[in-house]
C-alpha cells in the first residue's frame, strides 16, 4: 500500500506494510505463496452464461459448482438447448438409446429409436393395447385391484364355458366312435351272411 503525505510543495511517498496474519510475511498470498490464504479466499464464481453468482460452500471447488449449475440449473439459452439434445427416449423394453429427433409409432404411438421404429422391430399391439396400457397407468391403486378382479372373475367364468365345451366336444366323438364301432361290427355280420361257400 502506499500513503502519500504533501509537504508543501513536495509530496513524499511512503510504502505501508501490512502483514500476513497467518505467517510473518509481507501481505499479497502471490508474493510469498501462503499455505492458508485459501481460507480468506472469499470470491463468488459467476456463471459464465447467464451472468449469476453460484454460491459455494467453503473448501468445495469453484469449477465443479459452475458445471453443475450449468448442467441442471442455468437459464441462458445455450445451457438450455445443450439438455434437451436427447430427450426422446426409446420406449422398447431393455432399450435406453436417446434419439434427437421423436420416432412415434402410429400404431401404438409410442417413441422408438432408429433401431425399434418398425411395427416388428417392437412387437407393436395396435393402438387398442396401447390404449389399455395407457388406462391402467393412469388407474389408482383402488382401481387397478378392482379391475384385476373383474378380469379374474371373467377369466373363470370363461374357463367354466371352455370346460364344459370340451367336456360336450369329448361325448360327441366318443358317441361317434362307438356309432363307427357299431357300424362295422354289424358291416362284418351282413357281409358274412352273403358270403357263398362253395
Amino acid at each position: 500500500m502506499l500513503a502519500i503525505k504533501f509537504f508543501g510543495k513536495f509530496r513524499h511517498v511512503i510504502r505501508l506494510f501490512i502483514y500476513c496474519f497467518f505467517s510473518d510475511e509481507h501481505y499479497p498470498y502471490s508474493i510469498h505463496n501462503c499455505t492458508n490464504a485459501y481460507t480468506k479466499n472469499n470470491q463468488v464464481p459467476v456463471c459464465p452464461l447467464c451472468n449469476i453468482p453460484i454460491p459455494i460452500q467453503r473448501g468445495q471447488l469453484p469449477d465443479l459448482t459452475v458445471s453443475n449449475h450449468i448442467d441442471s440449473d442455468c437459464q441462458s439459452d445455450p445451457a438450455k438447448q445443450k439438455r434437451k439434445v436427447f430427450t426422446n427416449k426409446c420406449s422398447f423394453k431393455s432399450c435406453k438409446t436417446k434419439e434427437v429427433i421423436p420416432i412415434i409409432c402410429d400404431e401404438c404411438t409410442y417413441n422408438y429409436c432408429l433401431k425399434h421404429r418398425h411395427t416388428t422391430d417392437h412387437n407393436c399391439e395396435g393402438k387398442l393395447a396401447a390404449m389399455r396400457k395407457r388406462n391402467l397407468l393412469l388407474q389408482s391403486d383402488d382401481e387397478a385391484l378392482a379391475r384385476a378382479l373383474a378380469l379374474s372373475m371373467q377369466d373363470t367364468g370363461m374357463q367354466g364355458k371352455l370346460k364344459q365345451e370340451e367336456l360336450d366336444l369329448a361325448l360327441a366323438r366318443q358317441l361317434q366312435a362307438s356309432e363307427s364301432q357299431t357300424a362295422v361290427v354289424g358291416g362284418s355280420r351282413q357281409n358274412r351272411d352273403r358270403c357263398n361257400v362253395s
